[in-house]
């Protein structure tokens, strides 16, 4: 009799739910634009329902490929990342004043949203080793804080080249979730916060950013300064979420939504879809269902006595954490927009593909940790005692 996986099937039901949840979305948001489906209103349905289809077979082979070998491939998946980034600068297409894309043949690919997953294999590899040849001795050394901030470091470099701020907010969040786990002294990481707000400050004032960048957070700031220019976005976003009042109006049905009023709707703002046609209460039912991925990850990594999968677990849950954090602010106004997806409900092949890839990494470790626990006894434990 065959046994059935010990996977951690609530992550997997989440993650699932949220895929059809934002299938189902993303296919409102477009089926009434024909400027982008030219006429056929499962145009971006069909599309991504082929970018779920390769993500799960990406997902499935993760889970089936030896936790040893995933180490062994670790620098090779970080490397490609590099090559990726470094591609993008010499050969990318600008979107919205960001080079972040390759043109592979009809596909467009995106190396940034891979290069969250390769820092958080890189950091937790590094760790690992690093405690390995310590054999136990407590982590969080100047060593392994250096190393870490190096690897992610040059990926960092590069994608703020492109530039991509979004993207940046969240690897510097997940780069902060990963050393705070990894055992860093408090001082190390308030000296990595003051060094980020300082540097953040220094590239404002140095003119580094874009002058469409900077009108964003001055929108931020202020949506009112420029409601048809840069607060443009946040204005309809709110006007979309405020439409849907408690049960919303219904999937298809959005006003905004029909309209094409809020740009972007079915990518970086496609919760506005879920606000306004699913009213509060379908809108709280997808935050919930991020909450269990991000909760299902945090358990993952506290039950693993592996270095390595408990720091890979933490970086994923603090990426998927914060950049559902950032995305759905941004909608409502709390965030500064900036451009990143809702992992597993937005449109687009690159993040679906290395947010899937993530939660096999999550199930592999899972597996791993359920395969090292003791067995359990079921049955008592008879003690025979044999009469002299």
């Amino acid at each position: 009799m065959t046994r059935v996986p010990r996977l951690d099937w609530l992550l997997l039901l989440a993650v699932l739910a949220l895929i059809t949840l934002g299938s189902l979305l993303v296919w409102s948001a477009t089926s009434h634009r024909a400027d982008l489906t030219g006429g056929d209103t499962t145009a971006y349905l069909r599309k991504q329902l082929v970018n779920v289809v390769i993500g799960l077979v990406l997902m499935a082979v993760v889970i089936a490929v030896d936790h040893r070998w995933v180490r062994i491939l670790a620098p090779a998946v970080y490397l490609a990342s590099i090559g990726g980034l470094v591609l993008v600068l010499t050969m990318g297409s600008t979107v919205n004043g960001s080079r972040s894309w390759l043109q592979l043949g009809g596909m467009s690919i995106q190396p940034s949203e891979f290069a969250k997953l390769a820092v958080v294999v890189g950091m937790a590899l590094w760790v690992a080793e690093r405690a390995e040849v310590r054999r136990g001795k407590p982590g969080g050394s100047i060593g392994d804080v250096v190393g870490m901030l190096a690897i992610a470091g040059l990926p960092g470099a590069l994608i703020l080249l492109q530039p991509d701020l979004g993207t940046m907010l969240v690897l510097s969040a997940t780069v902060f979730g990963v050393v705070a786990v990894s055992g860093a002294p408090r001082r190390w990481l308030a000296l990595l916060v003051t060094g980020a707000v300082t540097a953040a400050v220094a590239a404002v004032a140095a003119g580094f950013l874009k002058q469409y960048q900077v009108d964003r957070f001055m929108a931020f700031t202020n949506p009112d300064l420029d409601p048809r220019g840069a607060g443009y976005n946040v204005e309809q976003a709110r006007i979309a979420i405020g439409n849907g009042g408690l049960f919303g109006q219904g999937l298809f049905d959005g006003s905004q939504t029909r309209a094409g009023f809020v740009p972007e709707q079915h990518t970086d703002f496609v919760f506005t879809v879920a606000g306004e046609e699913l009213g509060l209460l379908g809108a709280g039912v997808l935050i919930a269902l991020l909450a269990v991925v991000v909760w299902r990850a945090t358990v993952i990594a506290t039950r693993t006595d592996d270095v390595f999968g408990r720091l890979a677990a933490a970086g994923i849950a603090c990426w998927f954490g914060f950049q559902a954090f950032q995305n759905i602010g941004m909608c409502l106004g709390i965030m500064p927009v900036t451009g990143v997806p809702l992992p597993f409900v937005s449109y687009g092949g690159s993040s679906m593909f290395a947010g899937m890839l993530a939660v096999g990494l999550l199930q592999n470790i899972h597996l791993r940790s359920v395969a090292a626990q003791p067995p359990r006894i079921t049955q008592p434990v008879r003690v025979l005692v044999r009469s002299s």
